[in-house]
């Protein structure tokens, strides 16, 4: 769950041990960062991301560094004895590659890089001091267009989604460069006018005009926060959120903006929501006596419907049927008019109820699967989705002990895996199903390879 979206300068004249008696001319962002940092630590969230404009700058991607921590000081700013450490989260970091693959802007983990640069370390010195020692991902944006930044933010925030954990945004940048003479860039009067129509359309919402904002108003600018911003703005996509303003100022020729984005929780659509989860139980244990969908297909479709209307995750119904409260993989498949329209699963669970294995994944095959748009409200009818149950992986050492209308099969090679459900229209063979199972992960035909077989119990 999305708990807050912050937006942040970083002049390292902010940090106390380098700025000292400077410290002082930009009180009022010193007193805004503080305000910020404390309500992300009220907001507690278990993992943390961080946009910085200062990281490895890649043209057509989304950077990460390729370390499982990443360490910093202000020693370039004279105080190497402030020291920072940041710790990513490498399942995070995976899902979100997975969920970027074969998008425009893709997730491109760097290796070499191991320092956290300004734009990460300053509201990191400021959210550590307030207790938020949240890991997360560190994320350098790219030179990508706005739009292709902004669908980022979405992929990131269904990554975040599925990984099933609190989570809050900071987003790193300065804005203008050009605010008076003898500013770091240059004075340029248009340099005032892009902060205050920054800082009005995204306390309106008016997010599609941030995303159009005039080039070379953005060009006479020369700021470093917009990119940062749009794919915060990406992450709360389709949700009602709210924007406070917390402070501005411009004290060194620079525009340093501090403002929260919180999503907005309002009392009658949490009593809706409420009233969509108690259905969802209800729908699921009474849809076998009305002769309906199956219990797990009841889920998967109120899944769907939910994150149609509200934009998120169906949370998992408190009452639950026997045969949805045990653990177990799962794959949503969903079907239109006799054609696939999407199909997520899992190999083994990453939930603790199959209920909920049942939910991420129905989002996931609705609105995740890279060969799909995202489903639109007026299909929702037209599916048919079935749900298949996995047994526990069995290992096998001869393709003898395979049968494709009895056993799906997992095919390993290192890293690279491959799966085929059984029983599946066209695989009739043992050897038609290796050869597809091969192909999905990418592994050779005499490659060696290890095998695993399991069981399905099928839904509808």
């Amino acid at each position: 769950m999305l708990k807050i979206v912050g937006f942040a300068p970083h002049p390292p004249i902010i940090i106390p041990e380098v700025g000292g008696d400077y410290l002082e001319q930009a009180r009022e962002t010193v007193s805004g960062l503080r305000e910020l940092c404390r309500r992300f630590a009220a907001a507690k969230p278990k993992r943390l991301i961080i946009i910085t404009p200062h990281g490895p700058l890649l043209r057509d991607g989304i950077a990460v560094p390729a370390v499982s921590r990443l360490q910093g000081d202000f020693g370039d700013f004279g105080a190497p004895q402030v020291t920072l450490s940041f710790a990513q989260d490498q399942a995070l970091l995976y899902r979100l590659q997975q969920e970027t693959a074969g998008e425009k802007a893709q997730l491109v983990p760097v290796k070499g890089f191991r320092m956290l640069d300004s734009g990460a370390a300053v509201p990191l010195y400021y959210l550590q001091k307030e207790g938020v020692e949240a890991p997360g991902l560190h994320l350098t944006f790219g030179l990508l267009p706005y739009r292709d930044l902004y669908d980022f933010g979405k992929a990131l925030r269904r990554a975040l989604e599925n990984h099933g954990l609190p989570y809050a945004i900071l987003a790193s940048g300065d804005l203008s460069h050009r605010l008076k003479p003898g500013a770091p860039n240059g004075y340029d009067p248009r340099g005032a006018e892009f902060d205050h129509l920054l800082a009005e359309l995204l306390r309106q919402g008016r997010t599609e005009e941030l995303l159009n904002l005039d080039p070379e108003l953005v060009e006479a600018a020369a700021e470093c926060g917009l990119r940062s911003l749009i794919i915060a703005l990406g992450v709360l996509d389709g949700i009602p959120y709210d924007t406070e303003i917390i402070s501005y100022e411009g004290p060194f020729g620079v525009g340093y903006l501090v403002a929260e984005l919180k999503p907005r929780a309002a009392e009658s659509g949490a009593k809706k929501e409420a009233g969509a989860v108690a259905a969802a139980s209800a729908e699921g244990s009474a849809a076998a006596e009305r002769g309906g969908e199956s219990a797990p297909v009841a889920l998967a479709r109120q899944a769907l419907k939910h994150q149609l209307e509200y934009g998120r995750p169906l949370p998992t119904p408190g009452q639950l049927p026997p045969e949805l409260s045990g653990r177990a993989a799962a794959f949503v498949s969903l079907h239109k008019g006799g054609e696939l329209r999407g199909c997520i699963g899992t190999i083994a669970p990453v939930h603790p109820t199959l209920a909920a294995e049942i939910i991420a994944n129905a989002v996931s095959a609705g609105f995740n699967d890279p060969r799909f748009a995202p489903l639109r409200r007026e299909e929702l009818e037209q599916l048919v989705i079935s749900v298949d149950v996995l047994s526990p992986l069995e290992r096998i050492s001869d393709p003898g002990a395979l049968d494709p209308k009895k056993y799906g099969v997992l095919v390993r090679s290192g890293h690279r895996s491959g799966l085929l459900l059984p029983d599946l229209e066209g695989v009739d063979t043992v050897e038609e199903q290796l050869r597809i199972a091969r192909l999905k992960a990418g592994i050779a035909p005499g490659e060696p390879v290890e095998l695993y077989r399991f069981t399905v119990t099928r839904y509808y």
